[in-house]
């Protein structure tokens, strides 16, 4: 059964969620990487995360894997046009970011975390 979507805005946000779609998108609006590029450029990204959200994103039409035919296996990947009109989108939410990010950073630093009380055992 097909997920209802009440809002369109739903379908970018499917699209791009998780910790690293944006950024994996952004490193291939600079061009085609190879998947040891990617994983360098996006510090801290395991393979196995990388491989997931890369096949993800094929399966959503965002990115393209090319293979090579070479031994030992060259692969690279790709933003397909669809992949690529979400430039906007990333500008947008840059800007967005740059505009009124530190004014929620100051107003998230202000919360004091809620810690739990350690329950003493007598």
């Amino acid at each position: 059964m097909a997920k209802q979507v009440g809002c369109p805005t739903e379908f970018t946000l499917d699209a791009i969620s998780g910790r690293w779609k944006v950024m994996v998108i952004y490193w291939l609006l600079q061009g085609e990487r190879r998947f040891n590029q990617l994983q360098r450029d996006l510090t801290g990204i395991t393979h196995r995360t990388l491989s997931k959200q890369l096949k993800e994103m094929e399966v959503s039409g965002l990115v393209e894997r090319r293979d090579y035919g070479e031994i030992p296996p060259k692969v690279g990947y790709r933003l397909t046009p669809l992949g690529r009109s979400l430039e906007p989108v990333l500008l947008a939410m840059h800007e967005w970011a740059v505009a009124h990010g530190p004014n929620i950073e100051s107003r998230q630093a202000n919360v004091l975390p809620v810690r739990p009380t350690a329950v003493r055992s007598t």
